[in-house]
């Protein structure tokens, strides 16, 4: 009697189980139905007025003149300048901040452990700081800046790098805390490694994924940029793209949605990228298991 009362609770334990997991299934397709309609019906929307040729029927025009480089230079100067402008910053300021911030994350976290928290919130701090008194700030130096080396656009990566501090920190810190850097450093001094040596050798082989994240996650912010660059009156891809819009909304709603499906694009990419690198060692490691 004891075991047919415990077999009832097992079976109706288990359809309590299969009753839950179906319904979370349904939940999560339902909030996954629903963003996907939120975010992707303005982009549905965008796609369709760039088609429209103001007689009621529909032209790929705009769309031919966007990947026919040439042809828009002739038609968009500006917004050519722009793309090329915001490729440029974004490439970089990308390599400034790792130059800078790679190195100073490593050493302060294999001497200077005590600083870890002080620069976590210097990387942080223009989280917390709206755009516009970024530029409140900026402007006196960015007067310094045209001096001595000119108003080409190109100097807004320094701005740049600020801006993306955070988003790089994070994707950083992440890939230091994944290894054991003072570990593995401590073993290559012992072999008479220098300090240099450490970092190209260990470090910066170990951080690959950190490192491309970071990067991909920096592009996507300087090719969306738009407030730093108008208030500081330069030309990059977001300005381009408004200036366009005050004569071709066709056009300016293209450019648009090409620089959003390419930021999408970099980010979904980004998210195999760390997969990509660990499935090998998984597969190593359940092997030897």
């Amino acid at each position: 009697m004891a075991g047919l009362v415990s077999t009832r609770d097992g079976r109706g334990r288990a359809s309590l189980r299969r009753r839950r997991l179906r319904g979370g299934a349904v939940f999560r397709l339902v909030t996954f139905a629903i963003a996907g309609l939120f975010f992707g019906l303005p982009l549905v929307a965008m796609a369709e007025f760039t088609t429209r040729n103001g007689r009621g029927g529909r032209t790929l025009e705009t769309w031919a003149t966007l990947t026919n480089f040439s042809k828009m230079n002739e038609s968009y100067p500006d917004l050519k300048n722009g793309i090329v402008v915001s490729l440029g910053l974004a490439a970089v300021a990308v390599s400034i901040m790792l130059v800078l911030l790679l190195p100073t994350m490593t050493w302060v976290r294999l001497r200077l452990p005590r600083l870890g928290k002080t620069v976590q919130f210097l990387c942080l701090l223009p989280l917390s700081i709206p755009a516009i008194v970024l530029v409140v700030g900026l402007v006196p130096v960015y007067a310094w800046v045209t001096y001595f080396l000119g108003e080409s656009t190109i100097w807004l990566c320094f701005a740049y790098v600020v801006l993306i501090l955070p988003f790089a920190y994070r994707a950083l810190d992440a890939g230091l805390s994944a290894i054991d850097v003072k570990t593995l450093s401590e073993a290559a001094r012992s072999l008479g490694a220098s300090w240099f040596m450490v970092f190209r050798a260990i470090v910066v082989p170990n951080m690959g994924t950190a490192m491309l994240s970071a990067a991909f996650l920096s592009v996507a912010l300087v090719l969306g940029e738009f407030t730093v660059a108008n208030l500081l009156s330069r030309n990059n891809l977001q300005v381009a793209i408004f200036m366009v819009g005050k004569s071709n909304a066709s056009m300016s709603i293209a450019a648009a949605l090409s620089s959003l499906i390419f930021a999408f694009g970099v980010l979904f990419v980004m998210s195999f990228v760390g997969n990509g690198r660990r499935r090998p060692a998984d597969g190593r490691s359940s092997k030897e298991s």
